[in-house]
């Protein structure tokens, strides 16, 4: 059937702290907004009342000039926000760094968003003899609060809000009402973080988790108002909204370094865990349980086309995905970046099944192609880290990773836990099919739990590939090579160095070498070869062999005791043997901890790569 398009989901990813309480303003908001650096900023801000007065303060740069910038300045109050930008409209300087005020400087607004009609907004609130300080989309709204302003906060941001197009999730504090702060949500994260004598607002749950695990996600349209001991939530008519708490299961220690150097390292090394923790939370006994909710079950059994749809290392898992499901399952499979997805007018029929994976359940392309998808009357399974997630909340069925918060923007062990449940996905499927005899079964279990061992063992191969990136660092441009289930293995292998190192790599499918990177391969490429023991381990045997004869640097991973590897490779990592539908979550462990090292080495800062956002919620 033809397919309707659902207009843009615009968001930007931004990082929104905002506190009441008795707690002094600043250090709980400039300590959240350190949680949330993750998700990517150029500037950082924070406005707070002090002696009755609004005081804002901001800077271009990073959090820590922020504290500078404070410093000296004794805050005695308690209500405030913080705010971390990515430039969208204006350059990156001080003056467009959020908060933004309104002409009498006794609104602060924190914006996460894109207003799409902010220059006609703007055009007439100058006529009306407003002064804009920045070239922000942002600054409208204080203005327009202003504006409208006639003794109620609240009845100023209700009327606000409905002239407003776009996306945007504000907190927004006033010294004309000091004792509240006002949330609003559309199409752009925002959660209430309810404590004792303290209430916060935020982008994520990481700004919040020290003081409260307690928390209510607002959803599209809603509006909160919190002051240190009570919430109330309206829609955006003022009509009340009764909602209640959620607790939070992750912990302090999930986002912290526990000693590591880095969060991207910590998490390399948390892999195993990951994967007990599924296997424990997925195999009971003789069965798997993925499938518990009958629907769902039905919904598998039933569909003749499974659809993925994901970005980035998510779209890597879902190609690891698709394998599976075709071999093991006998589900026809397609895989489909959501950028391109929700732009095109792809063919969807209603015995089609629309995956969505997503680590952090907030990636914009993503969401937008699970509303396409549900518009057009299809269900929608989303595979997501992050509960209480838009993703997570706006699907049909889902299914957790159970990754824990992953704080480095280079994504490791959401990967391996996904393309895991994509396994176990396809096993249970293939055994109520009656396509897995009991006997396969519980060859399948004892494999699946040996893998979290099989993980530790190649992960003790970390010094033999510190001093490789050490050797390696200085190049200019990698090649990665894989066949069959491992050709997702090196793309996702060419995106972890290239988005933390900064060098230029490209993965590729092995067997098409030869309509075209054939012709790069010289003696300065290093050419990263996929190939442990699988059914094209010949065919891709046969590639490396050309790439050799043709003077390239071959690192190898391969199946332990493979001598015919070794013969043609420079550099060869071992990984144990395991059955091929298991090589991917093996073979990507020392292609994660290469690009690793080679960034340390190259001075690059792993856990915040230049230009890049932990998810991306702007198209």
């Amino acid at each position: 059937m033809r397919v309707r398009l659902p207009p843009p989901a615009l968001k930007l990813m931004c990082g929104i702290v905002g506190y009441i309480g008795s707690k002094d303003v600043d250090s709980v908001i400039l300590v959240g907004l350190e949680k949330l650096e993750y998700r990517g900023y150029d500037s950082a801000g924070l406005a707070a009342i002090h002696n009755g007065r609004l005081v804002v303060r901001k800077k271009a740069g990073r959090i820590k000039d922020l504290y500078s910038l404070v410093n000296g300045l004794i805050f005695n109050g308690h209500v405030g926000v913080g705010h971390t930008r990515w430039a969208t409209h204006g350059k990156v300087n001080d003056i467009n760094a959020h908060p933004h005020t309104d002409c009498k400087n006794q609104i602060a607004v924190a914006h996460n968003g894109i207003i799409e009609n902010f220059k006609e907004l703007r055009e007439e609130l100058e006529g009306k003899g407003h002064k804009f300080l920045s070239e922000t989309d942002s600054e409208v709204i204080p203005h327009l609060i202003e504006e409208y302003y006639s003794g109620s906060l609240i009845d100023a941001i209700l009327k606000t809000v409905k002239r407003l197009k776009g996306s945007f999730a504000l907190v927004v504090v006033s010294s004309l009402e000091p004792d509240k702060l006002i949330g609003v949500r559309m199409e752009s994260p925002l959660i209430v973080g309810i404590g004792k004598g303290e209430m916060l607002l935020s982008s994520d749950i990481p700004a919040i988790l020290s003081h409260t695990k307690d928390v209510i996600p607002l959803e599209n349209g809603e509006i909160v108002i919190i002051t240190k001991d009570s919430h109330k939530i309206v829609d955006f008519e003022g009509n009340p909204i009764e909602k209640s708490p959620r607790r939070i299961e992750w912990t302090v220690d999930m986002i912290s370094k526990g000693g590591y150097p880095h969060f991207m390292l910590k998490e390399i090394h948390e892999q195993p865990e990951v994967l007990e923790r599924n296997l424990k939370a997925y195999i009971r006994g003789d069965e798997f349980t993925l499938l518990k909710d009958f629907n769902l079950r039905r919904l598998l059994l039933t569909k003749e086309r499974i659809f993925i749809q994901a970005s980035g290392t998510s779209l890597h898992a879902g190609l690891v995905g698709k394998y599976l499901l075709e071999k093991i399952a006998k589900i026809q499979t397609d895989v489909d970046y959501s950028s391109e997805f929700r732009y095109r007018e792809p063919v969807l029929s209603k015995d089609t099944l629309i995956i969505a994976i997503s680590q952090s359940g907030e990636t914009a392309d993503t969401l937008a192609g699970l509303r396409l998808a549900k518009e057009n009357g299809l269900e929608v399974l989303s595979i997501v880290n992050v509960k209480e997630s838009s993703i997570a909340r706006e699907s049909d069925y889902v299914i957790y990773i159970n990754a824990g918060p992953e704080i480095g923007v280079a994504s490791t062990k959401a990967y391996t836990a996904q393309i895991l449940i994509l396994l176990l996905l396809s096993l249970e499927v293939a055994s109520l099919k009656g396509y897995l005899s009991d006997e396969d079964f519980r060859k399948e279990r004892e494999e699946l739990q040996r893998l979290p061992d099989i993980i530790r063992k190649v992960l003790k191969l970390e010094p033999e590939i510190k001093k490789v990136g050490q050797e390696y660092k200085e190049a200019s441009n990698f090649l990665f090579l894989g066949r069959g289930i491992n050709f997702p293995t090196a793309l996702e292998g060419a995106l972890k160095l290239k988005e933390i190192s900064y060098i230029h790599a490209m993965g590729y499918a092995a067997g098409e070498m030869k309509h075209g990177p054939i012709a790069l391969i010289d003696p300065e490429l290093p050419v990263v070869f996929i190939n442990p023991k699988t059914s094209v381990y010949e065919k891709a045997l046969n590639n490396l062999i050309e790439v050799r004869s043709r003077g390239g640097k071959i690192i190898s991973i391969a199946t332990e005791n493979d001598k015919k590897m070794a013969e043609f490779s420079d550099i060869i990592f071992y990984i144990p043997e395991i059955s091929e539908k298991l090589t991917p979550l093996v073979s990507i462990i020392p292609l994660q901890l290469l690009a690793y090292h080679i960034a340390v080495l190259r001075g690059c800062d792993v856990d915040k790569p230049r230009n890049l956002a932990k998810s991306v919620t702007v198209e």
